[in-house]
């Protein structure tokens, strides 16, 4: 059996550096992509044999060729996973903040993703697949105190459900999967005030979750089940009682 082998972008710190570690650990061969060479190169010392690296910042015109070249250097590409994300909690419109979330969020996953859909499209490969992207819970509704923050995630969601009709369309074999979790204590959380956050999931936690997630193939994975129950209530909540729901500022 060939070993597999996972492409993670945004994987030097956070969640994706925990699940190129554990990848790894599995026996795959893990291609970890980010802008900052230094925790790249610290990811692969941990597992030399195991892990290759490309520095790339998502929102450059050379995604494609990036990718295409870190899939060429460890042989292959079966899941494509999608951790690089910014946003911010930014009740005062900051625009650089704003910004820097639309970018990465929506154009940097963007790129990564017709990219890999190509790669997937173009090449015989046997078995099934994936593309993988961690969105949010937070696209359920537009939040006030994280606007674009909310607005990308919903983006992400609505492009993975079109890539999956697109790959029944053209019979391309590549299966979707939306991970949405709740709020998972990383450097994401960093700039938002944390007792004004339910439900915060700690990384240990959170991290099998999602691999278990990605390995299963399922189709959107709420993580976890405390969070697919708010967010079926987030959902019965009125479009005209929504601006009078008092969140935390």
């Amino acid at each position: 059996m060939s070993m597999k082998r996972i492409v993670i972008i945004g994987g030097s710190t956070g969640i994706g550096r925990r699940i190129a570690t554990d990848f790894a650990r599995y026996g795959w061969r893990v291609g970890a992509a980010a802008r900052n060479e230094a925790d790249l190169a610290e990811l692969k010392a941990l597992y030399p044999d195991n892990i290759d690296y490309s520095v790339m910042d998502v929102t450059a015109h050379d995604v494609d060729r990036k990718l295409y070249d870190l899939i060429e250097t460890i042989g292959g590409m079966d899941v494509v996973l999608y951790c690089a994300g910014c946003g911010w909690y930014n009740p005062g419109l900051e625009p650089e903040d704003d910004e820097r979330t639309i970018a990465v969020n929506v154009g940097g996953m963007t790129k990564v993703c017709i990219a890999a859909y190509k790669y997937f499209r173009d090449t015989a490969n046997v078995s099934k697949g994936r593309i993988a992207v961690i969105t949010s819970v937070a696209a359920t509704k537009g939040l006030g105190v994280s606007a674009a923050y909310s607005a990308s995630k919903s983006y992400q969601q609505k492009y993975l459900q079109a890539l999956d009709q697109l790959a029944h369309i053209q019979h391309v074999n590549v299966g979707i999967t939306d991970i949405r979790p709740g709020f998972i204590d990383t450097g994401l959380l960093k700039r938002t005030p944390k007792d004004k956050l339910p439900m915060v999931m700690s990384l240990d936690y959170a991290a099998p979750r999602i691999e278990l997630a990605i390995l299963r193939g399922r189709r959107v994975a709420t993580i976890d089940s405390r969070w697919a129950v708010v967010n079926a209530l987030w959902r019965m909540i009125p479009g005209c009682l929504w601006p009078h729901i008092a969140l935390p500022l």
